[in-house]
């Protein structure tokens, strides 16, 4: 299997590395949205309900395009069902569900230096099926350091110094859930589609939430369906899900985890221009050299073989 995935990759052609790359970014841009509408309904909506309702949101987006296809694929879907319930369990039912729970008892800038070790954790699960190879180690190394000191405030050593709560335990399990995630997409069986694939595993992880869901509306009660709940509830489901999910995987299938997860880097620079544009943040000089250290090792590491 992990020769078989060294060939592949050596394989793949220019135009479908930028392709893939291109795909990874756009989930990355649009999943910097979603933390920002994350830390916006953890008041109002609770956790459990967040993410019950985004997949359901999600299941309604993506059903008229699947349909026919889940269909026709039916068989092999039902062959490999174990195989699609953990990926539905890692990737819909866990990881944004712990999200939304770490953002209710911990600091978004806890959140994003714990966020930062995914591509790291992808690139470990990785080794077994994809070469790391030096630059894209080196490019790693480059973007996690300019992460670290945009947490850190220009002082690297300052992280050591931050407040970890609670919630950062969280976060941790999300992080792990998604690298894990990640990596099961590289084993997605032949004969089972993008879509279907996606409509499958949201419906599992859906289906796996509402027990959690029915305790949490005894035990919290529901939330007022007004403009400022069901709008982002609707960006997280049809964007946050059927769009960035859509495209994150396709990445994978395209340049691998390790190197799509390289671009995950690029979240903290997304966010912090989405609070310039969004919320008329400042912009400070630190910021913008750490926005340097993460572009140019992402270059350096999604854009090498060796």
């Amino acid at each position: 299997m992990a020769v078989l995935e060294q060939v592949r990759a050596r394989r793949t052609p220019l135009s479908a590395q930028g392709a893939g790359l291109a795909l990874a970014l756009t989930a990355t841009v649009v999943w910097s949205g979603n933390f920002v509408i994350a830390r916006a309904l953890h008041d109002a909506v609770p956790p459990v309900q967040t993410a019950f309702w985004r997949w359901v949101i999600a299941l309604l987006a993506v059903a008229p395009f699947a349909a026919g296809r889940v269909r026709r694929e039916w068989p092999v879907i039902r062959r490999h069902l174990g195989f699609l319930t953990l990926a539905a369990l890692l990737g819909v039912t866990l990881f944004n569900t712990l999200i939304y729970q770490a953002g209710r008892s911990t600091s978004a800038t806890n959140m994003a230096m714990i966020a930062a070790a995914s591509p790291v954790l992808i690139a470990l699960f990785a080794r077994g099926g994809e070469r790391l190879g030096g630059r894209r180690a080196a490019g790693m190394a480059l973007a996690l350091a300019g992460v670290v000191t945009l947490v850190g405030k220009g002082s690297p050593a300052a992280v050591l110094g931050l407040d970890f709560a609670g919630g950062d335990l969280w976060m941790l399990a999300a992080t792990a859930t998604f690298a894990g995630y990640s990596i099961l997409l590289r084993r997605r069986p032949e004969g089972i589609g993008g879509v279907s694939f996606l409509f499958t595993t949201f419906a599992l992880g859906a289906a796996m939430l509402v027990p959690a869901y029915g305790v949490s509306l005894a035990a919290q009660g529901g939330f007022a369906p007004t403009a400022q709940t069901v709008g982002p509830l609707l960006y997280i489901g049809v964007f946050s899900s059927a769009v960035a999910y859509f495209t994150w995987n396709k990445a994978i299938a395209l340049i691998g985890a390790a190197r799509a997860g390289v671009v995950y880097y690029l979240q903290p620079v997304c966010v912090a221009l989405l609070s310039f544009a969004v919320l008329r943040e400042a912009v400070t000089p630190v910021q913008l050299l750490c926005m340097v250290l993460i572009v140019a090792g992402v270059a350096l590491g999604a854009g090498g073989r060796r």
